[in-house]
């Protein structure tokens, strides 16, 4: 179910202004950056989240450059009409904007990637300005910020309380003002992420953000689950869903040598394949993420929410 061409900005926005959800997943070498294009994904994110994943890392800080590049390359040969995000390891662009401008510019030349992603709000606002007036797309990251977690006293769900929910809201708002072409949020009830994707013109997409976002992100290694150590609330493994559908296939094959030598369909790759596709209709239909895969918020903190100005910004805006 291949999606037949490659993603755009202005599409992008369009998806966003009608409603249509964007699917998105991770990818960090060839063979599965292949099985997501072939299953028709709209956007790869090359994420430092490969450190962990896919180099044993136990966190996203030790993850250099050199790694995220040679990463990128190799999704880039698996998926080459599919729009590619590079993610902006930790070191690459705290420093300077020349820093941010210089290494942004690698993911574009030398692994061939449509846009890149950096975290922070307000604090890198000028580096996604010098990004973007370098002509590449820079998608920003809120919420749980894996590179900076510890700030936030760890892996914790974020925008249940006023202050947090305001500070993401005017974060979100410089970044967009920065020239953002994108946003993503990380760990975090629908409700308040509903509203900040509702109050940016630019498309809002999230990873455990839940169901009032522009799109879904998932990381492979939990959709296929390839990775032992730990899978958060909102990750779904498809596997267990299309495996009578992959026994399925394997049995209208007499020969299965010859399905392997000739089709190379008899096995993990057509696996994957097939759990992407149903990743990607989930999301389509708004299946996924359904109640379970999202963080719930107490009534009381929601009620407490709803009294932000941002909150009544956002409903005057929408219903004009």
């Amino acid at each position: 179910m291949k999606r037949g061409h490659k993603l755009n900005l202005l599409e992008l926005n369009r998806m966003k202004r009608t409603g249509e959800p964007v699917t998105w997943i991770t990818a960090y070498d060839a063979p599965l950056a292949h099985a997501a294009e072939q299953a028709g994904i709209d956007m790869i994110l090359v994420g430092d989240s490969g450190g962990m994943v896919q180099l044993g890392h136990k966190s996203t800080n030790p993850v250099t450059m050199d790694e995220m590049i040679v990463l990128a390359q190799s999704a880039r040969r698996g998926a080459p009409a599919t729009f590619i995000v590079g993610d902006m390891p930790q070191g690459s662009f705290e420093v300077s904007d020349e820093d941010a401008v210089r290494n942004a510019v690698r993911f574009v030349k030398d692994a061939a990637c449509d846009a890149v992603k950096l975290e922070g709000g307000r604090r890198v606002s000028s580096r996604v300005r010098a990004i973007a007036d370098a002509g590449i797309l820079a998608i920003g990251h809120l919420g749980l910020t894996p590179q900076s977690a510890t700030s936030f006293g760890g892996y914790r769900v974020q925008c249940k309380t006023l202050e947090s929910f305001e500070s993401t809201i005017e974060e979100s708002l410089a970044l967009e003002e920065a020239g953002a072409a994108g946003l993503l949020l990380e760990a975090m009830p629908s409700e308040p992420a509903g509203q900040i994707a509702r109050s940016l013109r630019i498309p809002v997409l999230g990873i455990g953000a839940g169901s009032q976002v522009d799109g879904q992100l998932l990381i492979m290694h939990d959709v296929l689950g390839f990775y032992a150590d730990f899978r958060p609330l909102f990750a779904k493994c498809y596997v267990p869903q299309v495996i009578d559908r992959f026994r399925d296939h394997l049995a209208r094959h007499a020969d299965l040598r010859r399905l392997g030598r000739e089709e190379r369909a008899d096995g993990l790759l057509t696996l994957a394949r097939l759990a992407l596709e149903e990743y990607v209709g989930e999301v389509r239909s708004g299946l996924f993420p359904g109640e379970e895969y999202c963080y719930p918020i107490e009534p009381g903190d929601l009620e407490i929410l709803e009294r932000s100005k941002y909150w009544v910004k956002t409903r005057e805006l929408t219903s004009t």
